[in-house]
């Protein structure tokens, strides 16, 4: 007799509270894999994560998480309350974000990016279009970007490695490499490695190799 395929994959390890719940239907009718998360997640109440995305290792999650199916995530995912992944996203390694974020379908985060709490990403430029479905695609977010508090990302722009978007920003061009940039619409300020630190902890906020 055919044994039925496990619903979740979950890694050694791992603690998932009570009031989380893995492995949620896909709510689009799509037939899609078991959901695989790696080795020491910590899943806390309140976190619901859909059947067909595949998670690496130290997955964290804060209390009511929503990860919809499809996404690919890599390792040391930290991800904190109140914030929804949707669907069809590719997800780096050592990436964090923060609570109350919304993250468009199809947006690319690369490794070790960060979000403050309450960012949000678009990923649509003609709602209600009956065509916007074949194009719909969220911002491509590169490697070290650093995302303040309460941006907008409009859909299908560029973020460029270690850049900075400055708090309240709405980000609708793309952002060259260790750019500073911040206003309504967001606007190139200057070089993140030329920024000073106002407090004399230390030379400089941001080093790179």
């Amino acid at each position: 007799m055919k044994k039925d395929k496990p619903l979740v994959m979950l890694g050694e390890g791992s603690v998932v509270d009570v009031g989380a719940l893995l492995a949620y239907p896909a709510a689009r009718g799509k037939n899609v894999d078991a959901l695989t998360i790696g080795n020491g997640a910590r899943i806390r109440s309140g976190s619901v994560i859909y059947s067909g995305s595949r998670i690496g290792a130290n997955l964290q999650t804060g209390h009511n998480v929503v990860i919809r199916e499809e996404n690919e995530i890599g390792d040391d995912f930290a991800v904190w309350n109140n914030t929804v992944i949707d669907y069809g996203c590719k997800i780096g390694n050592h990436v964090k974000i923060h609570c109350n974020c919304y993250v468009a379908q199809f947006t690319v985060i690369e490794d070790e990016a960060f979000m403050a709490p309450g960012v949000t990403i678009a990923n649509d430029l003609h709602p209600g279009c009956e065509k916007s479905g074949e194009c719909m695609r969220g911002p491509h977010i590169g490697k070290g970007v650093q995302i303040g508090v309460n941006v907008t990302l409009v859909p299908m722009i560029k973020i460029g490695e270690h850049s900075l978007i400055g708090a309240g920003s709405v980000v609708t061009k793309d952002i060259p490499p260790y750019s500073l940039a911040y206003g309504n619409p967001a606007r190139v300020v200057g070089d993140v490695r030329d920024m000073k630190c106002v407090t004399g902890l230390t030379d400089k906020p941001y080093k790179f190799t």
